[in-house]
């Protein structure tokens, strides 16, 4: 009888199928050979322009060494990633410490720039003291001849990625000083092949009578008249207007277009870190925003005004009228309310408010509720207290009373608002660089954007300011505060312009869940 080769596909620990060649092992017969792991690294972006081998053949290939050279594959670790020092490895770093600590006898990876790229600091802790192959060089760092090699080519493979990371960055930096997009085109916009200079998407969607770029027209124009970005992705997705992912649209989606500067024909960036989802302006080396548009294609983008003016209205900054209205928050703390237990915002439904992720039933570990005519009561009694014991020159009495005289004069003309809503805007936009900058958002190559961001935000807010003085001159009448006259005048005022009133002090309120079910509210437990 002649035997025959067959291939026996056996399921190792890690889900990864291990080949034996040779013929079935018996279910009596150990397999006894060494273990042998497999790293596989395939940059996500392949930065170098070569074609790098795929993770199939790098498997391919470890697990024919491992037949030839007498031992089994026990696991297969898989990076889809950068091996360079600004990039965390943990599939690397438990393949590294397997070796390292005995748990397996070898390390087979394809090449040395495939290991690591920070040359002699990744090969040094190896040499000597773990047997880690690199095919491609043909080098073992068990084998003493080889200690020199492996050295030198991993000093050769950091030297050529610092190099090329140099060479791209440059690149990129000249591309986007000339306002080039250099990735994909927004929702809306079309990017020129050969200039990468973007311009509106004008295209009829198949079957619509409406293009991309409508779609952006009609989320700045409706923003800011006044409805909300939650009524209007409903409002969307009623429609069967489809966003850019073909799917339905949500409050976030809306959100995003506002907040781009690209619709204004601003170049951006994306800082990463907890702003990942973020674009801010680039800025060239003097320090100066960069157009991403031509000329002629300027006049064609969302004029500067009426993108602030959505964005004033979406941050609840600017009153468009107290007037009830499709989509507007109609409780009086909606939109400020945060639960203790997950730091999400909480919703007002019937009675009571709630935390967002209680009411679509996801994870909180300590979701809150409370009644509505408890919890207002508590913030609007401190409310009035701070004002009642302010005192005349109280920067905070002054802005009070004067919002309070600009949003209840029947004469307040629309220029004023506008001055107002500005203001407002600009406070927070100041406010948000500070806190971008205690938490460091500004370190690192987002260094240099710190100044010119300081700057900008801080005359935005004193050329605010000065429009304002300018429009709203006069003594200001706070006699009804200083008279004791302020819960009169709180229950004069309808609803919308108490929620609006409310806010120009109030930023967010914090709600904790009671220590057991049924507790009354207390306020001043925390």
């Amino acid at each position: 009888m002649v035997a025959s080769t067959v291939k026996q596909s056996t399921r190792s620990r890690t889900g990864v199928n291990a080949t034996t060649h040779g013929g079935v092992l018996p279910h009596t017969q150990k397999d006894n050979r060494p273990e042998v792991d497999l790293l596989l690294r395939k940059s996500k972006v392949v930065r170098e322009g070569e074609r790098a081998l795929s993770l199939r053949a790098q498997e391919e290939r470890g697990r024919r060494w491992a037949d030839e050279e007498g031992y089994r594959v026990r696991k297969i670790w898989k990076e889809n990633l950068s091996a360079w020092s600004d990039v965390q490895r943990p599939k690397y770093d438990a393949a590294m410490s397997a070796v390292l600590h005995g748990e397996v006898p070898a390390l087979w990876c394809y090449a040395l720039d495939r290991f690591s790229r920070k040359g002699a600091e990744a090969v040094v802790p190896i040499l000597g003291k773990a047997r880690v192959i690199f095919d491609y060089e043909r080098l073992d760092s068990s084998q003493e001849r080889d200690r020199q090699w492996i050295i030198q080519r991993a000093e050769e493979a950091r030297a050529y990625s610092t190099r090329l990371s140099y060479n791209v960055c440059r690149t990129k930096a000249r591309q986007r000083n000339e306002g080039r997009w250099l990735n994909g085109a927004p929702f809306g916009l079309v990017a020129d092949t050969k200039t990468r200079k973007l311009s509106p998407n004008t295209k009829k969607l198949k079957g619509k009578g409406y293009s991309p770029w409508d779609v952006i027209c009609r989320i700045l124009k409706e923003i800011a008249d006044g409805i909300s970005a939650r009524a209007l992705a409903k409002k969307f997705n009623e429609e069967g207007v489809k966003s850019a992912t073909g799917k339905g649209w949500r409050a976030n989606s809306i959100a995003k277009v506002v907040h781009h500067p690209v619709y204004e024909g601003w170049l951006t960036y994306s800082p990463g870190g907890k702003s990942q989802w973020a674009t801010v302006h680039y800025l060239n080396e003097e320090g100066e925003r960069v157009r991403c548009v031509e000329d002629d294609v300027l006049p064609k983008m969302i004029p500067a005004e009426l993108a602030e003016k959505a964005r004033r209205v979406l941050r609840g900054h600017h009153i468009i009228d107290n007037r009830p209205r499709p989509g507007r928050a109609k409780a009086l703390l909606a939109g400020r309310l945060i639960c203790a237990g997950c730091g999400k915002k909480m919703t007002a439904e019937g009675d009571g408010y709630r935390c967002q992720l209680r009411a679509q039933e996801g994870p909180c570990s300590a979701r809150a509720s409370v009644m509505r005519s408890s919890l207002e009561t508590y913030v609007v009694k401190h409310w009035l207290a701070r004002l009642s014991n302010a005192e005349i020159d109280d920067p905070l009495m002054i802005a009070v009373a004067q919002r309070w005289q600009t949003l209840t004069r029947p004469e307040e003309s629309a220029n004023i608002k506008e001055a107002l809503a500005a203001v407002k805007a600009a406070e927070a936009a100041l406010d948000k660089f500070h806190e971008d900058d205690r938490a460091g958002f500004y370190s690192g190559r987002s260094a240099k954007y710190r100044v010119p961001a300081k700057n900008d935000a801080e005359a935005k807010l004193t050329a605010a300011e000065e429009r304002l003085a300018e429009l709203a001159g006069g003594p200001i009448d706070i006699s009804f505060l200083l008279n004791g006259d302020g819960p009169e005048a709180w229950e004069s005022a309808d609803e919308a312009l108490r929620r609006d009133l409310l806010g120009l002090v109030i930023e967010k309120v914090t709600v904790t869940r009671a220590p057991r079910v049924g507790a009354p509210f207390n306020g001043e437990s925390v």
